[in-house]
């Protein structure tokens, strides 16, 4: 079987952890590593290239592997800006669970022992991280991400670039909003505003939110 060349964008932790999902897909070759780190020569063994160099390179499939929502969206508009024709795959590590007519955005993340059921609808850019379980019928907007260990219950909306840390639990039928952190551990049993930091059993709205305010 051909594999198709693809590069990661990143060169931290969850760059490590999406290539080690991309090597257990056995359907990409990846080249090397693109980031605005200037120190590195190589990352995980391969090649690390600078941001500058895509072009360079002749390779239009990749996924953007940094765990930050915002970060992540602004460096998925850069290459966009520099490369419109730019191909975002889609990575799930085998050992997945995903129920029937699931749908995945281009260059969405699926973690190890990670459960997601019949009906949900996963953006661009998503991450659902290790071990979490997602119900039916839940859906994730673009840039979204779910931390190790969360679980939704049926038919939970997460919001465009929010983030759901550690642990956390969201009853069904909740909507989570844009822009929104859910603390670690949380235990959601009412809707959530958009652009706020919301924690505690049960959770509720701390205080305001900025768009690229560090969570992580």
């Amino acid at each position: 079987m051909n594999k198709t060349d693809i590069v990661i964008f990143g060169s931290g932790g969850h760059a490590k952890v999406v290539f080690d999902i991309v090597q257990k897909q056995q359907k990409f070759n990846t080249i090397g590593f693109v980031s605005a780190e200037t120190s590195l020569s190589e990352f995980q063994g391969l090649r690390h290239f600078h941001q500058d160099q895509l072009l360079g390179l002749k390779c239009n499939f990749g996924i953007v592997a940094i765990g930050d929502n915002s970060v992540r969206e602004d460096v998925v508009k850069s290459v966009l800006s520099t490369h419109p024709l730019f191909n975002f795959v889609v990575a799930v590590h085998p050992s997945a669970q995903i129920g029937q007519d699931v749908c995945f955005g281009a260059g969405s993340v699926v973690m190890a022992g990670v459960n997601i059921n019949s009906g949900t609808q996963i953006g661009k850019h998503c991450i659902i991280n290790t071990g979490s379980n997602v119900d039916h019928d839940c859906s994730l907007q673009d840039f979204s991400s779910l931390a190790p260990g969360c679980a939704l219950g049926g038919g939970v909306k997460i919001g465009y670039a929010s983030a759901v840390s550690i642990g956390a639990k969201i009853i069904h039928g909740i909507n989570i909003g844009d822009q929104t952190v859910i603390g670690a551990g949380s235990t959601v049993l009412q809707d959530i505003e958009n652009s706020v930091i919301a924690y505690g059993t049960p959770c509720k709205t701390i205080r305001r939110r900025s768009r690229g305010e560090k969570y992580l």
